[in-house]
This record gives structure tokens, C-alpha cells and sequence, in this order.
């Protein structure tokens, strides 16, 4: 079987290698990147429209093609794919708008009677203005269109408001903040029936202890302690079925999640695995996961099932300094070997191979993803592997998976 993922980054990467390790797989990527090139056969692309990605399938003759970022789908990948008879993971264009619009994605949770965080949209900076003065300090201001995952300030204060609506464009949503923790629910769903994945919880702030802009992530881990199982099932219940059935959903429906005291609410939708939680969660997989995946692009999700190690794995990612501002690419990069001898595994996001060797090519550029039985050793070894690799300007945070040690720790202590 051949299948295609689109996409290069490290999300992209992680559902290769996990793909890969299916019998009788051969993986191919568009545009992929250093690390699935050691996997699978890289094909670079000149754009990244549905057109040209819909030529390098049938050139290649993918039996499947996993679509990875959100901008083809939003584009209408899925819908030019099954025009043309051929089989994807992944939204239409109409439901992909879940993740394409802010402003669309809230008046549907009201529509849909889905809990959400209290919210206005503001068309211009006076409306935010007015809205902010409604919810209050901290507050939270949203672009509308699609960010790359850095179209999300919290505003603690009047300045910082002001601040962002000078650096964020076009319609806003204005929304109420929100206290309690923040999870990602990621489900595989065929248009009728759902698969939920494992939880995860990203790390979107750029420094230790969630301070300073948002990413696109700058680490997370997978945990079955993340949610009760009570928990999960009202997310599905409340969250993902309703959505699937107003919609006809396929793909991956990603509910950002807010546990608050008053129960989970939604922070926002992608429709796409989420990068980093992907690599996390590919690497506690226990199961083949390309049959689920050709089950969803058939809609027989039904009987299928996915198996998952009881350890938690981590990722924390190596960013290039000033990241997510300005930074520089064309470092140098070293200790990837060495990492993955300790047991890690190293995917690729912003990389590219250079005049001297293996070099840095974007914000993000490598997720450091590590297992074991238990989150404090997973830390550990993800860290541990993590100080292996070298490039100039190289920056992370240190604090990932904290969180859940701390649940954890108190939750031992209150027995």
C-alpha cells in the first residue's frame, strides 16, 4: 500500500514514522522533510494547493493520503481528492471552516448548544474596544483567520490589549479568559461514527511557566491521567458528537479544551492533528494505526480500535532563537545521533539539508519525544536526550509536563 501524507513538518513526520511501521507500507510525503526522507520518498511541490498535491497522488498512485496541515484543507484538498475517486483523511472545504474561522467556529457552538467561553465579534479596533471593557481584564483576542497557531493573545492588561489589536489584523473574536487547565482532544471521525485518540496537553506559551506570545507549540505529552473517564465521555457527548453529526466530520477533529471548574469548554477547533501532540501521540501507539486511518477514508470507523502503551511519552521542541518573532535559519545542527541513542526519537519540523549537512530551516525545527511507565522518567529522558542536540540560538522550554507531575503529586498527597 502507498500512502501519502501530505505536509513537512514535525506533525507530518510523526504520522510518517508512525505509518511506516505498518507491514507492507511504503510512505511517501509532499513536500516531507529530512527526517521522513530517511523513512519514505520525499516529493517536493512547487505550492501547496489541492491541485498539486491531487497531481502528486495520482503520479504516485496513493492508495490513501493523510492530509497534515490545516491551510490545504481549509483550501478544499478533501474536496478535490474524492471528486477525482480517491481516498483521504481529512475534512471538506465546508467543514474544514471550523478551524479556517474563529467568527464561524463560535456561532456554531452556540448554534450547536456546545460550551464555550462568552464571546463578541469585533469588526474593527473600537468594537474589541467596547467587548473588552464587557469581560474585563485578563481577556483574550483571536484572529479570525487561520495564524499557524499564533493568532491567540491573552491580554492581562489594558496595554497588552492595546498591543495586540495593533499586531492582530481583521475581524477579532473577543472572548472571556478562562480559568482551569487546558487539554487537547483529538478524535478520528468518519462522518458518523468517532475514534477518540489518547489526551494530550500542548504547551502553546513560548517560556517556562506558560509566560510570554503563543506558538504553535513548544512541547507536550500524552497521558491517560490527563482525563477521568467520566471526563472524556462528556467531551464526546457534549463536544464531538454533535459535531460530527451537524457536519458530517472526517478527518481529525481537534476540541482545544478548557477544564473549568463549571466543566470542560471549548476553546477553539482545528481540524487537523495538532502539532506537537502528534508526536506524543504517535509514539505511545501501540496499535497499527494505517488500518483506523484507511477505516475513517472509507467510513467503516466502526470497527476499528486503537491500542495504547500505558506509559506517557513527552515532546519538547527545539526552537531557533526569537522564535515565534524574527529568527535565523541555516544553523547547523548536531547531536540527533546521540539523542536517539538514549532512547529518544527525534522528529523533524523545521530542518533542511544544506551545503554543510543537516541545518535549520524554521521556528520550530525538532520535537524530542521520549517514553517510559511513568511522566517523571518520561521527562527525564526526553530532557536528557534533548541536551544532546546542538544549534546555534537553540531554545526550549524546560517545563514540560510539569503540570501533570504536579496533578499527580497532589493527587498522591490528598489520599
Amino acid at each position: 500500500m502507498r500512502i501519502l501524507v501530505l505536509g513537512g513538518g514535525g506533525r507530518e513526520h510523526a504520522l510518517a514514522w508512525k505509518v511506516a511501521q505498518s507491514p507492507g507500507v511504503s510512505v511517501f510525503a509532499a513536500p516531507g522533510n529530512p527526517g521522513i526522507a530517511r523513512i519514505g520518498t520525499c516529493i517536493a511541490v512547487r505550492d501547496s494547493v489541492p491541485e498539486t498535491f491531487l497531481s502528486v497522488a495520482e503520479e504516485i498512485g496513493a492508495d490513501l493520503t493523510v492530509a497534515g496541515p490545516e491551510v490545504p484543507l481549509v483550501a478544499g484538498v478533501v474536496d478535490a481528492f474524492r471528486a477525482r475517486g480517491r481516498k483521504i483523511v481529512g475534512p471538506d472545504r465546508a467543514a474544514a471552516q471550523l478551524e479556517g474561522s474563529k467568527v464561524f467556529a463560535k456561532n456554531f457552538f452556540i448554534q450547536r448548544n456546545i460550551p464555550t467561553a462568552g464571546y463578541a465579534i469585533a469588526d474593527n479596533p473600537a468594537d474589541a474596544r467596547h467587548a473588552m471593557d464587557r469581560f474585563g481584564f485578563p481577556v483574550v483576542l483571536k484572529a479570525d483567520g487561520l495564524a499557524a497557531g499564533k493568532g491567540v493573545v491573552v491580554a492581562h492588561d489594558r496595554a497588552e490589549a492595546e498591543a495586540a489589536l495593533g499586531a492582530l489584523s481583521g475581524r477579532l473574536v473577543v472572548e472571556e479568559f478562562l480559568l482551569g487547565e487546558e487539554v487537547s482532544f483529538i478524535a478520528l471521525c468518519d462522518g458518523r461514527d468517532v475514534l477518540p485518540l489518547a489526551p494530550t496537553q500542548d504547551h502553546k506559551a513560548v517560556f517556562d511557566g506558560d509566560a510570554g506570545p503563543n506558538t504553535g507549540g513548544m512541547g507536550a505529552y500524552s497521558d491517560s491521567a490527563i482525563l477521568t473517564e467520566a471526563q472524556s465521555r462528556e467531551i464526546l457527548d457534549r463536544v464531538i458528537y454533535p459535531t460530527v453529526e451537524a457536519t458530517r466530520f472526517t478527518g481529525f477533529l481537534y476540541a482545544g479544551m478548557m477544564m473549568t471548574a463549571s466543566g470542560p469548554k471549548v476553546l477553539e477547533f482545528n481540524v487537523r492533528m495538532g502539532d506537537p501532540e502528534t508526536q506524543p501521540l504517535v509514539h505511545r501507539m501501540a496499535s497499527d494505526f494505517v488500518p483506523a486511518l484507511l477505516a475513517a477514508a472509507e467510513g467503516r470507523l466502526a470497527s476499528a480500535k486503537l491500542e495504547w502503551r500505558t506509559g506517557p511519552s513527552v515532546c519538547v521542541v527545539l526552537a531557533s532563537g526569537g522564535y515565534p518573532g524574527g529568527y535565523e535559519t541555516g544553523r547547523p545542527i548536531t547531536g540527533i545521533e546521540s539523542a536517539e541513542a538514549l532512547g529518544a526519537t527525534v522528529f523533524h519540523a523545521g530542518t533542511r539539508t544544506g551545503a554543510r549537512g543537516l541545518e535549520t530551516a524554521g521556528g520550530r525545527v525538532l520535537g524530542v519525544t521520549a517514553g517510559a511507565d511513568n511522566l517523571e522518567d518520561a521527562i527525564s529522558r526526553a530532557y536528557r536526550a534533548a541536551a544532546e542536540i546542538h544549534f546555534e540560538g537553540m531554545h526550549s522550554r524546560t517545563d514540560i509536563g510539569r503540570k501533570g507531575l504536579e496533578r499527580y503529586n497532589k493527587n498522591i498527597v490528598g489520599t
